[in-house]
């Protein structure tokens, strides 16, 4: 069936932050199964932080992800599935494990400014015969200009696609509208847009990305994902229903997951509160939500003032350690005021 543009869903993967990476099989079967039925082209699983992630720094998996992953590709009968692997910390070598348990797509991510550190990622992912991904995060600390040039290079290395990132849900409309059209007028490849709900503008940001040209789209069900959440898989299909664009995906289908599989397994609904406003307000990174959280309960501290100032030093994923010397900071502040 021909779609104007092709869904992938990150429930999986980048839903795992919302629920501190504690999916277990029965769940992962559930939902691919789920979403496979409903006609979701990819879906995307693994570690939030991609393959590897599971660890002290990034907070530990309650199941193996490439148990997880085995099952995935063996519960799906026409959806891909996909894994991310940020380099550093996932290897090559996870790329050839996941590869033999049946994923047909890699997502490689860097930091925005950082594109030339996927090459040697991207080259094996191609070698291995998967659909290659070059993933842009944080795409709102880098020009249009400047993610062009990080896009030619992971083009230059085999990326079949490229995308950008809104980790940090702190694009507006024009934002994303800017940034997508200076990739699709200079790459060969497609271009994809994975936005984040912190501004309530990831359902408008995703379709102002297709009306630029972009060929593909992120989602998560229920909007579950890092911050305060993902662009709805469930709500941008509906949209897209609504705008005339066909998705492939049976709308319906896509709702009983939201509503019968992922909300009952949410620990907090995907709400946008005031630490979840702050992170795209800040421009901070949408995992640091739940690891923000637990620094400021521990040190007596605002989460808020935590957020803040992560986003005036523009801290980047990958940068976890910071949120603790940042809550030790302002504790020690608010002491020495009292003093």
């Amino acid at each position: 069936m021909s779609t104007d543009y092709r869904l992938i869903d990150s429930t999986l993967r980048d839903g795992s932050h919302a629920i501190s990476h504690q999916y277990n099989a029965d769940e992962v079967v559930a939902i691919v199964r789920g979403l496979d039925r409903a006609g979701v082209q990819v879906i995307e699983i693994a570690h939030g932080d991609g393959l590897g992630g599971s660890s002290f720094n990034y907070g530990f998996s309650k199941v193996d992800e490439k148990e997880l992953i085995d099952r995935a590709c063996a519960s799906t009968t026409t959806a891909k599935i996909a894994v991310l692997l940020l380099p550093g910390i996932g290897l090559a070598d996870d790329l050839r494990d996941v590869k033999e348990l049946g994923v047909s797509m890699a997502r490689i991510a860097t930091h925005c400014t950082e594109g030339d550190i996927s090459e040697q990622h991207i080259k094996t992912a191609k070698k291995l015969g998967l659909e290659t991904i070059g993933f842009l995060m944080m795409a709102h600390m880098n020009s249009p200009e400047g993610l062009v040039e990080q896009a030619l290079l992971m083009q230059s290395y085999g990326a079949d696609v490229i995308y950008i990132a809104d980790s940090a849900g702190a694009m507006t409309t024009e934002d994303v509208r800017r940034r997508v059209n200076a990739l699709v007028e200079a790459l060969d490849v497609p271009v994809g847009v994975h936005a984040h709900n912190n501004l309530s503008m990831a359902v408008a940001n995703s379709i102002a990305a297709y009306e630029e040209g972009a060929k593909n789209l992120d989602g998560t069900s229920a909007g579950l994902g890092a911050g305060a959440g993902n662009c709805p898989t469930e709500i941008l299909a509906a949209v897209s229903d609504k705008y005339g664009i066909s998705t492939g995906v049976d709308v319906l289908a896509l709702m009983d997951v939201a509503e019968e599989i992922i909300r009952p397994l949410m620990p907090r609904q995907q709400v946008i509160d005031r630490a979840g406003l702050i992170l795209g307000y800040a421009g901070v990174y949408g995992s640091f939500l739940l690891h923000s959280q637990r620094a400021a309960e521990r040190y007596n501290v605002s989460q808020a003032e935590i957020l803040l100032e992560l986003g005036r030093r523009q801290v980047v994923g990958g940068q976890e350690d910071m949120i603790i010397d940042v809550a030790l900071e302002l504790a020690r502040k608010h002491s020495e005021a009292q003093a």
